[in-house]
């Protein structure tokens, strides 16, 4: 299965961290974010890494050239920044099967394995991981409304009243029907083309969607406190492997 990562964001949000890197090259724990979601796509079977890449391109492909562990890194350029369905169609030409999908801004330490496991074994159009979060923090998500039964009807990108505190976390499974989904998506209020939209596009469609719930953790590192809080995370769990190790 190929791996697409989207990689093209300025992370305005994250100055002055970005000043000279795009935000996926952020470090967190001496690693650039990417380099921990490389590192968890070749390991969940990635046998090819497709970056979507923008501001600052050059910085991550001086980085990591044209392979990483041994894995083939094709580049795509979205050359504005008009919302992650619009890059999501700029790797249409490479992919021709199921595909893992990551938002490269993201930490996890999760089971994304499911995810991939679920897509295998169900053959759904798209299947995702979702988290509840804070109320107060809904809306800076893709939020997902549920029936009765606890079936998602409905993905609204950061909605100012969310219906749910339910919400996506930056890592998918799609087949190639999102690529026609994204086609016919229309620009959000936001002015953007949203990846939520054209996964409702596939729920209205009544494709096979599957929702995964998250069992770990991830963190969004849209802010600099958002990247001390990974890099924290990350180094106790490193401590506690050690401690283990030891006894």
């Amino acid at each position: 299965m190929k791996a697409v990562v989207l990689a093209a964001g300025e992370g305005t949000r994250l100055r002055p961290l970005t000043e000279d890197k795009p935000k996926g090259m952020v470090e967190v724990d001496d690693q650039p974010i990417l380099t921990h979601c490389f590192d968890q796509l070749i390991d969940l079977g990635a046998d090819e890494l497709v970056v979507v890449v923008g501001y600052l391109k050059e910085v991550i492909i001086d980085h990591y050239g044209d392979e990483y562990r041994g894995v083939p890194i094709t580049y795509t350029h979205q050359r504005e920044q008009k919302g992650l369905a619009h890059a999501l169609l700029s790797v249409e030409e490479h992919i021709d099967d199921d595909f893992m999908l990551i938002l490269g801004d993201n930490i996890f330490n999760a089971n994304l394995e499911d995810v991939v496991r679920r897509q295998q074994e169900d053959r759904a159009d798209a299947a995702f991981l979702v988290e509840e979060v804070p109320w107060d923090e809904a809306s800076r998500y893709g939020v997902c409304d549920t029936n009765k039964y606890g079936e998602i009807t409905d993905v609204i990108e950061k909605p100012d009243d969310p219906p749910s505190n339910l919400v996506m976390t930056g890592f998918y499974t799609f087949s190639p029907a999102i690529f026609h989904a994204c086609h016919l998506v229309q620009p959000s209020d936001r002015g953007e083309y949203e990846i939520s939209d054209a996964i409702d596009l596939l729920i209205q469609s009544g494709r096979t969607i599957d929702a995964i719930a998250l069992d770990g953790w991830r963190i969004d590192v849209g802010y600099p406190e958002d990247r001390d809080e990974a890099e924290r995370r990350l180094q106790g769990e490193a401590e506690a492997v050690a401690e283990a190790a030891s006894d």
